[in-house]
């Protein structure tokens, strides 16, 4: 995990007198499952939408998969998956059409997106369910099917936005199978969750309190460093320090 993936100094977004994101510097390697924290109000969903260059930041420094976020945002969404739990699929189209629409989105060729979603199919055992709309297919499979299907182009990396929300514990299991499987194959994982316990299967885990970043560190150095048992509990200590509440 030697490469530098993302890339930031003192990155910083303001909107009027609000800095929603102050001054936050760090890296993220090639392969590295990296989680991003932060209490509702702390930031973080600013924040990643800047590295995905959705948003232009105010002042500071970053790259993504080697591109600049001030100069080359569409670069940038070339090069990068993105997983939100509120939306990733169509729910009117099929798996099989949701695949080869993200294929076409992501510039794979004709040739590739057949490929792709015969090996996408095949790997999830969704055969029998290929030809029906997504919107039949419980929470789980939308979800396993949404990472899929954002990295269907082999990106770089892949920002995944609270992608286990409302999954059930085993499901959820499933689904870090397919991360920890991504990052064996050297994507970077960039993900935000609201369960607390994901955060021990991250390698490293930033949390935010109020637009910086408070704590950055492998699971047991964070938990080394508050004495605390689990992140939870890290979590939490940092999170009373919060004065605002909105993100």
């Amino acid at each position: 995990m030697n490469e530098i993936v993302i890339k930031t100094n003192k990155l910083t977004k303001r909107f009027g007198d609000f800095v929603a994101v102050d001054e936050i510097t760090f890296d993220v390697h090639k392969g590295e499952i990296f989680g991003f924290l932060g209490a509702n109000g702390a930031g973080k969903t600013t924040a990643m939408r800047m590295l995905c260059g959705l948003s232009i930041p105010t002042s500071g420094e970053a790259t993504v998969a080697g591109y600049d976020v001030f100069k080359q945002p569409e670069e940038i969404k070339k090069n990068i998956g993105y997983m939100s739990q509120k939306f990733s699929l169509y729910e009117d189209l099929t798996v099989k059409e949701n695949i080869e629409f993200y294929g076409g989105i992501y510039g794979l060729s004709n040739k590739e997106i057949k490929e792709k979603s015969t090996e996408l199919i095949d790997k999830l055992g969704l055969h029998n369910e290929a030809k029906k709309l997504v919107s039949s297919l419980p929470l789980g499979w939308k979800q396993k099917l949404s990472f899929s299907v954002a990295i269907v182009h082999t990106p770089k990396i892949v920002f995944l936005d609270e992608p286990t929300g409302g999954v059930d514990p085993s499901m959820r299991r499933q689904f870090w199978d397919l991360i920890y499987e991504g990052a064996d194959k050297g994507i970077t994982i960039f993900i935000t969750t609201h369960y607390l316990d994901e955060a021990e299967y991250c390698n490293r885990v930033s949390i935010m309190v109020d637009g910086k970043i408070e704590a950055l560190d492998s699971p047991a150095g964070l938990r080394q460093t508050y004495e605390a048992k689990t992140i939870d509990e890290v979590f939490y200590k940092l999170a009373r320090k919060a004065k605002r509440s909105a993100d």
